[in-house]
């Protein structure tokens, strides 16, 4: 008998090594999932599809693998969407799979017909829609190698409606999985780089994402001490060096002039390994555009006046540092160093923020709790809003992929959804969503998905009541604020009306005991904590204070 295209489009996920699929179904694609029920890949039912592409988009950034995420057409397919993007802008691989209509209509006006292709093609790396049967092992092929090729990023494919029980044709098979090749440094860029290097006064390190996915922890970590270079991180790339580690400064990207700009201020070189133009713009640490730029990385950046690059050195990350290493330099002389200052600065301001007992609770008290109770190797996921500048700016992180962050599209309520794909790819981990109160309930809905398929951890929400960075920019550039704020549930009985725990911070000494009680829980709680953001202005008013002194 005769296999369902729905059938063969199975096989060659299974060939793919996908085991588990975020979606919701519809009436459109009923019939692959009941293939998919059949497999040995673990279909995960959500509340939204939002939430299926947010738990895809971590996925596929814990695993390096892609993260597949599945909706029915039209409505369903645009709420797929967001996450969708942000993974793409994240360089994080993942696969989006939706039903279409059937192609006896698709080419004209008709319920439900919206051209899906055209919709994902500006926020993917590659959008199609299969128009036979005989093409699913290429284009299932071409998706993911697409998307887990480097650069990373996401793909989507329209499956319509006539696929589903259509007989797939009896020689179609699953295409054998390329394997991606290395690509060695030219040498001649290598000597270029390292005669600037070795000119250079004050270089500084910019270590991006790409440093993180190209698993170039320990090739970066002998290039800096080799050459006892001051580093910074993005974001996304905090932990890639530890936080241990003395020549390590913190991360870049704060919305005003942090500590570490001042060694950019000083720099006469920038080093940037694996950095991508999303992350950040390069103008807050170059504005000038006068100070050169060492590329390191595996791909070619776009243009930026700011971002002037005087070397590219397009290839493997790990090697390309190898073989700057081995170089054998004397006569190195650089200028006085900032790190050592900078790393005392931000860890003062942890250490007095850890002994703070007022309530509710400032940012910096609440980070020293969490770091406290985490082990180096659990997860934190540090939603977007004012968590996000706090937690990059403060929390010390010791290994890569431990505090995860968007900063592509920097899309708020990512971390809810997102520490579900976590603890599918990181089992044996303790995962935290750390949330503002208006994140939490735009996707909390995922509290009962987490709960029917018993995945623990924990959700810390710093409650406010505010769209706190929204607040926080204007009142620094307006001098007031407005229509920020609104009202909550209680979150203690929203929690428990899913199933469950809840938890209220009532003094500062709570927080810490809640949560270590919570991360050895096998189960979900949400721990809700009153946060006093006037620390915001005062923060950044000091800041400038230092910049101007």
């Amino acid at each position: 008998m005769s296999r369902t295209t729905a059938e063969l489009i199975v096989k060659c996920l299974e060939n793919e090594g996908v085991t588990h699929i975020f979606g919701l179904p519809g009436e459109e694609n009923i019939y692959l999932l009941d293939a998919l029920s059949r497999s040995g890949i673990r279909f995960i039912l959500v509340r939204h599809e939002q939430g299926a592409s947010f738990m895809a988009d971590v996925y596929g950034r814990l695993t390096g693998k892609a993260g597949v995420c599945l909706s029915t057409l039209g409505p369903g397919s645009i709420n797929l969407l967001l996450g969708v993007a942000d993974a793409h802008t994240n360089s994080t691989p993942v696969v989006a799979i939706s039903a279409q209509v059937g192609l006896n209509r698709i080419f004209k006006e008709s319920h439900q017909i919206i051209r899906l292709q055209d919709i994902y093609a500006p926020v993917t790396k590659w959008a199609d829609t299969l128009y036979t049967a005989a093409a699913v092992p290429e284009m299932v092929r071409k998706a993911f190698q697409l998307s887990q090729t480097e650069r990373p990023g996401s793909t989507f494919l329209a499956i319509p409606q006539n696929f589903e029980t259509e007989a797939a044709p009896d020689d179609a098979r699953p295409l054998p999985v390329a394997i991606q090749g290395y690509r060695a440094p030219s040498p001649l860029q290598i000597d270029l780089a390292m005669n600037l290097i070795q000119k250079a006064r004050y270089p500084v390190v910019l270590a991006g994402y790409g440093t993180v996915r190209a698993n170039a922890t320990e090739s970066l970590e002998r290039f800096v001490d080799t050459f006892d270079l001051p580093v910074a991180t993005t974001f996304m790339a905090k932990g890639v060096l530890s936080d241990r580690h003395p020549n390590v400064m913190g991360t870049i990207g704060y919305t005003t002039h942090d500590y570490e700009n001042f060694a950019f201020d000083k720099a006469d070189l920038i080093i940037a390994i694996g950095f991508e133009l999303q992350e950040f713009d390069p103008v807050r640490i170059n504005p000038k555009g006068d100070t050169p730029v060492v590329h390191i990385h595996c791909f070619m950046q776009d243009v930026d006046k700011s971002y002037p690059v005087a070397v590219n050195i397009i290839a493997d990350i790990p090697a390309s540092l190898d073989a700057l290493t081995e170089k054998q330099v004397t006569g190195i002389t650089r200028s006085e160093r900032l790190e050592k200052k900078i790393r005392e600065d931000l860890r003062h301001e942890l250490e007095k923020g850890s002994t703070d007992t007022r309530f509710p609770l400032r940012p910096e008290r609440i980070i020293a709790d969490i770091r406290h109770v985490m082990g180096d190797d659990d997860i934190v996921l540090a939603d977007t809003g004012a968590i996000k500048m706090w937690m990059a700016r403060l929390y010390p992180t010791y290994k890569p992929s431990t505090c995860l962050i968007t900063n592509g599209l920097s899309t708020m309520s990512f971390a809810l959804p997102g520490a579900l794909g976590a603890r599918i790819a990181c089992p044996d981990k303790k995962i935290l969503a750390v949330m503002g109160d208006g994140s939490f309930l735009m996707n909390s809905q995922e509290l009962e998905t987490a709960i029917r398929e018993k995945l623990p951890f924990v959700i810390l929400v710093w409650v406010d009541q505010n769209y706190g960075l929204i607040k926080w920019n204007m009142d620094l550039k307006l001098g007031h604020h407005i229509d920020v704020h609104f009202n909550n549930p209680d979150f203690v009985k929203y929690a428990e009306s899913f199933g469950a725990r809840g938890k209220l911070v009532g003094k500062a000494d709570d927080l810490a005991m809640l949560l270590k009680e919570a991360l050895d829980y096998d189960g979900i709680t949400v721990i809700a904590c009153p946060v006093d953001y006037s620390v915001n202005l005062q923060l950044s008013e000091t800041l400038e204070t230092v910049k101007s002194a």
